[in-house]
C-alpha cells in the first residue's frame, strides 16, 4: 500500500478458504511479516480458518517496507492510512479489528484521524507513556530488558542494510550477556536514532519530559479487549489503558494472567477469536465474554473477578537492627505501627542481583531464600497467618531514608514463605531511584523535594496466600542488571559497577513504615 507521502509498506495476507467478503485482522509490527507474532498468538491461518482476512504489516522502515523508521512517532499517521486501505482490499467486508502486543499493541492504538480508527481492537502488553510503559519504572531505566530489545531492533536494522558484522557483533554481545557493559555502545554504532538508545539518554525523572501519546476519544471507546500480565513491564500501562478507555465511555473488558511477555502459558487466541466473532462477525457473545473482568491468580492459577471494594490491608515494619543480617529478626505487622531502624549497605562491587519479576531477562516467579540471606537485604516476615489471606492490588511502601551519598536506588521484593520455612517465593518486585538534595534533608524523587518518607510501588498482583504461611517484604539497595547500578555521586547509571561506584549505607528508618495494598481497579465494572 501506499501511505500519503509515497512511502510503500507491504503486507502479507491470509485468505479464509470460504466464500467472502470477510472482516479483516490487522496486525501492524516491525519485527517481520512472516513471524506475525507467533511466539504468543496463534499463526493467522487459525483465524483465517474461522472466517477472517488476517494482514499482517511491516511498519515503515522495517521488514519489506519502504521508508525510514522512527519508532512510534511514525504509527499514527501510517496506522490512519493502513486502516483506511485494509478496508477497501480484496475480499474485505469493510469490517477490520486490530490485534497484536508489545510494539503491536500500541500500533493498533495510534491513528491521526478519528475516522481511520478499527471497529474494535485487542491491544496487549503495551502502554501510551513512553517512559513509564516502556523505559523506566521509579525514576530508574530498565537496563537489561532496554537493552536487550533496543538491539534486537539495532540487529534488525543492520540486517536490513547488509551488515553482516554488525548484526553479528550484537548477537554474540546479546548471547554472551556482554551487552549488559556494551550494549550502549553497539547502540550508538548501530542505532543512534532509535527509541532505545534516547530513552536510555534521557533521564527517567523528572516527569513531564516523555513522550505520552493521546488516542482519540472516539477509538478509546471503540470495544476493546485489553491483556496484560502480572509478570510483565507493560501492565501498568495496561491498567492505564483500562481506565481511559472507561473515562471516554468505552466499557473494556480486561483480563491479566500469570504471565510473562513473552510466556502465556497457552495464550488467549480463544478469547480473542470469541471476541472479534462477536464484534465483526456479529455471533452472540461467548462463555468466554461473559466476565468484563478477570485475573488470574498467580498461585492457584484460577481466574475470578475482581474483588469487592473494602478496606486495603497495611503492614507496619519492626526491627532491633539486624533485620538486614539475620533475615529472620525483622517483622512485618498486620494492621500495626512499625518502630525501630535498620542499615543496609550497598556494595557496588557485589549487588544485590534482580532476580524474575516482571523487569528480568528470567521473568516470572522465583525462588530467592539465597537473596533473602545476604547480609545487604533486609527481611520483614509476617507471623504464620491465622487464616487464609486474599493479596490483590499495587502494593506501596512508604518509608524514611537516610542515605550517606546524594544518590541511591531501593529495591523491594514481596514474598511468601512455605509452612516449613523451606521456600522463599517472589511474588513481585519494584525499583525506585531517588536523589538527595545537597543541603536538606529532604529527597528529590522525580524531581520534587520530599521532606517526608519516600513511596516505592510494586508491582500490582493478584495471590492467594494459605493459613500457616508467611508474607515477606525484602529491601536492598540495587537489582542488578534489570536496572543500572546506582553509582551514588547522583550521576544518570549506565550499566554495571564500575571504581568511581560508591559504597551507600541507607538506615531504613521504620517508625511510621507502611506497607499497603491500594486497589487494582478502582472504576465500575463493566463490558460492552
Amino acid at each position: 500500500m501506499a501511505c500519503r507521502d509515497g512511502v510503500r509498506l507491504v503486507s502479507r495476507l491470509w485468505y479464509p478458504e470460504a466464500d467472502g467478503p470477510w472482516p479483516v485482522l490487522l496486525m501492524r509490527q516491525p519485527y517481520g511479516r512472516a513471524i506475525a507474532s507467533t511466539v504468543t498468538y496463534a499463526h493467522p491461518s487459525w483465524y483465517a480458518a474461522h472466517g477472517f482476512l488476517v494482514v499482517v504489516q511491516d511498519v515503515r522502515g522495517r521488514g519489506a517496507s519502504e521508508g525510514e523508521f522512527r519508532g512510534f512517532a511514525q504509527e499514527a499517521a501510517d496506522g490512519a492510512d493502513t486502516i483506511r486501505w485494509a478496508r477497501q482490499i480484496e475480499g474485505s467486508n469493510g469490517r477490520l479489528g486490530c490485534y497484536g502486543f508489545s510494539y503491536q499493541g500500541l500500533t493498533q492504538l495510534l491513528s491521526d484521524d478519528p475516522t481511520a480508527i478499527p471497529d474494535c481492537l485487542a491491544p496487549a502488553m503495551a502502554g501510551l507513556d513512553e517512559q513509564r510503559d516502556w523505559a523506566s519504572e521509579g525514576g530508574a531505566h530498565w537496563w537489561a530488558l532496554g537493552l536487550g530489545w533496543g538491539l534486537q531492533l539495532a540487529a534488525q536494522r543492520c540486517q536490513r542494510q547488509g551488515d553482516e558484522a554488525g548484526w553479528q557483533a550484537i548477537r554474540v554481545s546479546l548471547t554472551s550477556g556482554s551487552f549488559l557493559q556494551d550494549g550502549l555502545d553497539l547502540l550508538a554504532r548501530h542505532d543512534p536514532q532509535g527509541m532505545a538508545y534516547r530513552w536510555l539518554h534521557q533521564p527517567a525523572a523528572p516527569e513531564g519530559q516523555a513522550v505520552v501519546h493521546q488516542p482519540p476519544d472516539t477509538l478509546l471507546a471503540r470495544p476493546m479487549l485489553l491483556i496484560g500480565g502480572w509478570h510483565d513491564p507493560h501492565l501498568r500501562g495496561i491498567l492505564e489503558l483500562w481506565r481511559r478507555s472507561q473515562a471516554a465511555g468505552g466499557t473494556p473488558w480486561l483480563r491479566i494472567g500469570a504471565w510473562s511477555h513473552l510466556d502465556w502459558e497457552g495464550g488467549i487466541d480463544r478469547l480473542q477469536l470469541a471476541f472479534f466473532q462477536h464484534h465483526l462477525q456479529h455471533q452472540s457473545a461467548a462463555a468466554e465474554l461473559k466476565a468484563p473482568v478477570l485475573l488470574q491468580d498467580s498461585r492457584s492459577r484460577q481466574w475470578q473477578a475482581p474483588a469487592a471494594p473494602a478496606e486495603q490491608p497495611s503492614w507496619g515494619l519492626r526491627s532491633g537492627g539486624l533485620a538486614a543480617i539475620d533475615a529472620t529478626e525483622g517483622e512485618l505487622l498486620l494492621g500495626q505501627s512499625g518502630s525501630g531502624s535498620v542499615t543496609v549497605v550497598h556494595d557496588p562491587w557485589r549487588p544485590v542481583p534482580g532476580r524474575g519479576g516482571h523487569l528480568g531477562l528470567d521473568a516470572g516467579p522465583c525462588e530467592r531464600s539465597d537473596l533473602d540471606r545476604r547480609g545487604d537485604v533486609a527481611c520483614f516476615t509476617s507471623a504464620p497467618l491465622a487464616q487464609p489471606l486474599n493479596l490483590e492490588g499495587r502494593p506501596r511502601l512508604q518509608l524514611r531514608v537516610e542515605a550517606d551519598q546524594p544518590s541511591f536506588d531501593l529495591c523491594a521484593a514481596l514474598s511468601v514463605l512455605d509452612r516449613d520455612g523451606s521456600g522463599v517465593h517472589q511474588l513481585c518486585t519494584g525499583v525506585g531511584r531517588f536523589r538527595q538534595q545537597p543541603g536538606s534533608c529532604g529527597t528529590v524523587f522525580s524531581g520534587t523535594v520530599h521532606s517526608g518518607p519516600i513511596q516505592l510501588e510494586l508491582q500490582p498482583l493478584v495471590a492467594h496466600l494459605e493459613k500457616g504461611q508467611r508474607l515477606r517484604l525484602s529491601l536492598a539497595g540495587s537489582a542488578w542488571p534489570q536496572i543500572a547500578v546506582n553509582p551514588g555521586d547522583g550521576s544518570l547509571p549506565q550499566g554495571p559497577s564500575g571504581p568511581r561506584h560508591r559504597v551507600i549505607s541507607l538506615g531504613l528508618d521504620l517508625a511510621g513504615a507502611q506497607l499497603r495494598l491500594l486497589p487494582l481497579v478502582d472504576a465500575e465494572v463493566g463490558a460492552n
